[in-house]
């Protein structure tokens, strides 16, 4: 059984989850990170070619990490 997940809607799922966080304000890097996931999943959702470049990428990316991982 081989379970797929969908990169923009693990995106989408990492937003909420740092946008909910918590109340207290928020230091330069955690807006930053905040700002690089919002941004990478527009790009993803967007149906242009270099949306399109981008997905490969990081699909390519994460392919690459999960086949050293598995041995």
């Amino acid at each position: 059984m081989v379970l797929s997940i969908d990169l923009a809607v693990l995106l989408a799922v990492v937003i909420v989850v740092l946008l909910r966080r918590r109340v207290a304000p928020r230091t330069k890097a955690d807006t930053f990170l905040t700002m690089s996931v919002v941004l990478v999943f527009g790009i993803l959702v967007a149906p242009t070619d270099f949306g399109q470049g981008i997905q490969n990428v990081v699909t390519d990316l994460a392919q690459g990490i999960s086949d050293t991982s598995t041995g």
